[in-house]
């Protein structure tokens, strides 16, 4: 079901494994000319614009934009037990993994009487954008207002498709993990409209107003990204998320059952998701192939993983080693990396590239994207080679206090002076000298 690419005995450039490797193909610029109208018809007229998006793209209309508090009250109320328990779990381990993200403000004496204070400050207000789609994700809930919540961001607004099955409002289990979570702004607005909506507020139908938002953050379709991608500069981003993927590095100790249940978890997603082996083992390669065909057909979505299994983006990749396999890791820069080899905890430590890194047989990527207490919106498509998923700090603004006494200023004054001139820019030494002129009387 994998296709292979067998890299055993060659040695290829980075430029040379980046094209190699398997990869999902994504042009964002080539809905852009379907998203710019959207975003012209929000900015134009707002909310009437947004509703009547939502009533042909997603097969209905809500009544308003803004999801009234009673309904998070009964979706709360309503929700399965055994969902609530689990989702107060996951809350609790992300609030845990989280508190320990937050900056602390440092003051450094650069001379004496100069100081230069870094402060950290939390974006104002928030917009969390929470799929719909193939799938329901109260898990991406969680994942974007806990850290937001803990960086100390005072107003968060929810985004979720409004669905039909459900009268107009986002998934029942999306409103109860928001009302968990004491968020009492839900939007029911979803795809490029609603990134649209949140960075440029509007008026809901009965007249209360939809303010705009500092920072879109949350991964979502194609035209989610573009429309994120028009928008950067009006509004923050977290990241433009491109389909998600899985590289597991195993080694001949792994276990097939378990990296092709792994392997299958995340091609669940949809058609597009990226599912990766890199191994020194023929023969684990050949197992993981034996279980792919045994579980895929038990599984409830099996066309889906079926298709994303054997589509470009998949496949094993064979290396000499474990060495060249972390090159192979490292190049590939996997959102999601699992490590099942010997000593894996060193092997893992010695990845530099990764959204996450899943490390030994009982750490499986679906425990990430629940109740590791870690955060399960990671960068993709190779963007973690520069990127890091979300987290406190996606939220906080560093700002730089400079404090300088007359004594500490006019000592540098000539340095000052002098880079000035070298720019050609002589009013910025004046700026300093004429603290110390003296003043005509």
């Amino acid at each position: 079901m994998l296709s292979r690419t067998d890299l055993r005995g060659r040695t290829l450039s980075l430029t040379q494994l980046r094209t190699t490797l398997p990869r999902a193909e994504v042009d964002v610029d080539a809905v852009a000319h379907e998203v710019a109208p959207v975003l012209d018809a929000v900015r134009s007229r707002g909310a009437a614009a947004v509703l009547e998006l939502s009533e042909r793209l997603d097969g209905v209309r809500p009544a308003r934009v803004r999801v009234a508090a009673e309904a998070l009250r009964t979706a709360l109320a309503e929700v399965d037990p055994a969902v609530r328990a689990a989702l107060e779990e996951s809350i609790a381990r992300a609030r845990r993994g989280h508190a320990v993200q937050h900056r602390a403000e440092t003051t450094t004496q650069v001379v004496p009487g100069g100081t230069v204070t870094q402060r950290w400050v939390p974006v104002s207000r928030v917009g969390l954008y929470v799929p719909g789609g193939l799938a329901v994700y109260p898990s991406s809930v969680v994942m974007n207002v806990v850290p937001a919540q803990v960086a100390g961001v005072e107003s968060l607004v929810v985004c979720s498709p409004p669905q039909a099955d459900h009268g107009g409002l986002p998934h029942p289990t999306v409103l109860a993990a928001a009302a968990l979570l004491e968020v009492d702004e839900v939007w029911a607005v979803g795809g490029a409209q609603a990134v649209a909506l949140l960075a440029l507020g509007g008026q809901d139908t009965d007249g209360s107003t939809l303010q705009p938002v500092d920072m879109v953050t949350g991964p979502g379709n194609l035209y989610v990204t573009a429309a994120k991608r028009a928008l950067r500069g009006v509004v923050g981003i977290d990241a433009e998320a491109g389909p998600t993927e899985i590289a597991i590095l195993a080694d001949a100790g792994a276990d097939p059952v378990h990296v092709a249940a792994d392997l299958i978890s995340q091609a669940e997603h949809d058609t597009l998701a990226a599912s990766v082996l890199v191994t020194d083992s023929v023969d684990l390669a050949d197992a993981v192939d034996a279980e792919l065909a045994r579980q895929v057909p038990a599984t409830r979505h099996t066309e889906r993983i079926r298709s994303a299994l054997s589509g470009t983006q998949s496949g094993c990749v064979l290396v000499s080693d474990v060495d060249a396999g972390l090159s192979v890791v490292d190049a590939y820069a996997a959102e999601h990396l699992e490590v099942q080899t010997a000593d894996a905890a060193a092997v893992a430590r010695r990845v530099r590239n990764a959204g996450a890194i899943f490390v030994g047989p009982y750490a499986p990527v679906s425990l990430g994207d629940y109740c590791a207490g870690s955060n399960h919106v990671l960068p993709t498509g190779g963007c973690a080679r520069h990127s890091s998923g979300l987290s406190v700090q996606t939220f906080l603004r560093g700002i730089q206090l400079v404090e300088y006494e007359s004594d500490a200023l006019v000592k540098v004054a000539d340095h000052v002076v002098a880079l000035a001139e070298a720019e050609d820019l002589p009013a910025h030494g004046q700026a300093v000298t004429a603290r110390f002129q003296e003043r005509p009387q």
